[in-house]
């Protein structure tokens, strides 16, 4: 299995002049650095792979023991098709990936390694509340049946940390082939659930701290919930 750190985008709602997940928290690390020190202490460190596009130079430096992926188009394509570029490097094993933006609490990871250890295809979702500007999710016997910013009377949000089962893989490939350059890479699961009959579980993690960090209240809130 390996782990896929999606980080190329200018990350602009948030207006730093830096990669969004160097932006520092009042605990003194970084979100990214948050994230690999929880990674690396449930998973290996050499397992960590990161796509990198806006100031690149920036994360490589930060993280010289990482491995990287290079998104050239970063300005012009979204998360579809970086997740795209991780994915067919790992293409013969499974793969957990999160969003570059996502702090969390390192107790989430017992909840996410229970569940990859079954080898199920999941999207991370937080039930206890379901807002406008977030990727929601609704059910269709009891798998993940829409999901996006659109959906309607969503269940919960997703969180941004997601996994595909080694037997998924192939079908999420062709589907985020298909994506649109400037689609988020949900649309390339939807697609999948849709015309696939891809199975993916929606994995509550609502009890434990998870959030992403898109505009500057997030950060406040972000700097409130992790002060360690």
């Amino acid at each position: 299995m390996k782990i896929v750190i999606l980080a190329a985008g200018i990350g602009s709602r948030l207006g730093n002049p830096f990669p969004k997940p160097l932006t520092p928290l009042n605990n003194g690390k970084s979100i990214m650095q948050m994230q690999v020190q929880n990674l690396s202490a449930t998973f290996d460190l050499d397992d960590i792979q990161v796509v990198v596009g806006f100031k690149k130079e920036l994360i490589m430096e930060r993280f010289p023991e990482l491995m990287y992926i290079y998104n050239p188009f970063f300005d012009r394509t979204n998360t579809s098709k970086s997740l795209l570029l991780a994915l067919k490097k790992n293409r013969h094993t499974s793969v957990l990936w999160l969003n570059g933006d996502v702090v969390f609490d390192d107790k989430l990871l017992h909840t996410l390694r229970a569940q990859m250890e079954n080898d199920i295809s999941f999207v991370g979702v937080n039930t206890s509340k379901v807002g406008d500007e977030e990727v929601k999710y609704t059910l269709k016997n009891g798998r993940v049946h829409q999901l996006s910013k659109n959906v309607k009377n969503g269940l919960g949000e997703a969180v941004g940390i997601n996994f595909i089962a080694k037997k998924d893989m192939a079908l999420l490939i062709n589907r985020l082939e298909e994506c649109d350059k400037d689609d988020y890479f949900e649309k390339g699961i939807e697609m999948a659930i849709e015309k696939d009959g891809l199975l993916v579980q929606a994995l509550d993690i609502s009890q434990h701290d998870c959030m992403e960090v898109d505009f500057r209240e997030d950060l406040e809130h972000a700097n409130l919930i992790f002060k360690k």
